[in-house]
């Protein structure tokens, strides 16, 4: 598993491996990066589906309640596809965009 720290976010991507084995290994590296905002790079699996997306459910949810960004990077499966909780975007770029989105949501929710 590789982990890639740019400021307040890391970018998570891993080689050669089945989702499942991803997963495990990204729950195990977890707590290293808790505090940051996670962008999952998806593009090593080949074939991907909404099902395999909801994986990502459970650490999502946890992640986002603790006022975190937690986005999924992969252009095989669309937005569309997945409920709205689960962020999913086609690019690294357009994944740094929705974490200063919502950094920026969060800043003002704070200052209300």
């Amino acid at each position: 598993m590789i982990f890639n720290r740019e400021d307040t976010t890391t970018i998570v991507l891993q080689e050669n491996t089945s989702l499942k084995v991803f997963l495990e290994n990204l729950k195990l590296g977890y707590l290293k990066i808790k505090n940051d905002n996670i962008i999952v790079n998806l593009f090593s699996f080949s074939k991907l589906t909404a099902n395999d997306v909801l994986e990502f459910h459970e650490l999502s949810v946890a992640h986002r309640k603790s006022k975190k960004s937690f986005v999924l990077v992969t252009d095989k499966v669309t937005y569309e596809e997945v409920p709205d909780h689960i962020i999913v975007v086609p690019t690294i770029q357009e994944a740094r965009d929705v974490i200063e989105m919502e950094e920026i949501e969060r800043d003002l929710d704070l200052e209300e």
